[in-house]
C-alpha cells in the first residue's frame, strides 16, 4: 500500500494517468467498428508510419508530435482510398506501407542518431518521455476524438453494419470512413509514447474481442470495451510501477487476460 501511495507522488505517473486513460477509451472505442469492418490490423500499419515521422522528426531537429500528426492523418487516407479504389487490398495495403514506413525509420535512424533512448522509448513506450507539453496536446487531441465519436456515433454505427442501406438513405459513407480514419490515426500517435509502435494496437484490438465474447448488442459492446481498455491500462500501468516492467508489454498482458476470461465467461 506505501508503494502505491508513493505511486501517485510523481508528476510523470500522474501525466501517464491522464493521457493513458483518455488514450486507452479513445482506442477502444474507435477500435469496435474498426474489427467490425475487418479493418482491425490499420492501428498496426499507422503505428509503424508514426515511427517512421518520428525518427525523420528527431534526425531533422522537429516536434516529433507535432510533425508526425499530418504524416499519420494523410497516411490513413492514402491507405482508406487504396483499400476502396485500388485492386490491392486493404490488408495488402497495409502491409506495404507499413512495412515501407518501418524500414525508412529504421535506416534513417541508424544513419543519424543511432537507437537512442528517444528512439527507443517511441518503439516500445516510456512514461518517462511525457513532457508537459505531450501532455496538453495529447489531452486536447483525445478530448476532440471522443467528442467526435459521440457526435457521430449514429452515423458511424449505420456505416458499420450497413453501408449499402446507409448510402440509399443519404448518409455519405465515405465522409464517415475517412473520420474513422481521422480519428484512428490522432489516437495511435497520441498512444506512441505511452505503449510504443509495436504495442499501440494492442489497444485498439483486445477491449473490443474481449467485449464481443460478452456482449452482442452495438452499444453495450462499445461501453464494456471502453471500461475494460481503461481498467487494464491502470492495472498495467500500477503493475509496471510494482515490478519494474515496460508499461506497454504491462497493458497488453494484462489485456490478454482479460480477454481469456471474457472468452471463458462468454463459453458460459
Amino acid at each position: 500500500m506505501s508503494l502505491l501511495l508513493e505511486m501517485f507522488t510523481y508528476p510523470f505517473i500522474l501525466r501517464a494517468f491522464a493521457v493513458g486513460i483518455l488514450v486507452s477509451l479513445c482506442a477502444a472505442l474507435l477500435g469496435v467498428p474498426l474489427v467490425l469492418k475487418r479493418y482491425s490490423m490499420i492501428g498496426d500499419g499507422l503505428s509503424h508510419v508514426s515511427f517512421g515521422a518520428l525518427a525523420v522528426a528527431v534526425a531533422c531537429g522537429f516536434a516529433p508530435l507535432a510533425f508526425s500528426v499530418p504524416v499519420v492523418v494523410a497516411s490513413a487516407f492514402l491507405l482508406l482510398r487504396i483499400a476502396e479504389h485500388s485492386r490491392i487490398g486493404a490488408d495488402a495495403a497495409i502491409a506495404v506501407l507499413s512495412a515501407s514506413a518501418l524500414a525508412i525509420g529504421i535506416v534513417v535512424t541508424s544513419l543519424t542518431t543511432g537507437m537512442t533512448t528517444d528512439v527507443d522509448s517511441y518503439m516500445f513506450g516510456s512514461i518517462l518521455a511525457m513532457s508537459r507539453g505531450d501532455v496538453a496536446l495529447s489531452v486536447t487531441l483525445a478530448a476532440a476524438v471522443l467528442a467526435l465519436f459521440i457526435l457521430f456515433y449514429h452515423r458511424l454505427f449505420a456505416v458499420t453494419f450497413d453501408e449499402n442501406f446507409s448510402r440509399a438513405t443519404g448518409v455519405k459513407v465515405g465522409a464517415y470512413h475517412s473520420l474513422l480514419a481521422l480519428l484512428t490515426a490522432l489516437t495511435v500517435v497520441l498512444g506512441m509514447r505511452m505503449m510504443g509502435a509495436m504495442l499501440i494496437s494492442s489497444l485498439i484490438i483486445f477491449p473490443a474481442l474481449s467485449a464481443m465474447r460478452i456482449f452482442k448488442s452495438f452499444r453495450a459492446v462499445v461501453v464494456c470495451a471502453g471500461a475494460l481498455s481503461v481498467v487494464c491500462f491502470c492495472t498495467g500501468l500500477i503493475a509496471s510501477y510494482l515490478l519494474s516492467t515496460p508499461v506497454g508489454a504491462s497493458v497488453v498482458l494484462c489485456n490478454l487476460l482479460v480477454f481469456l476470461l471474457c472468452c471463458l465467461a462468454g463459453r458460459r
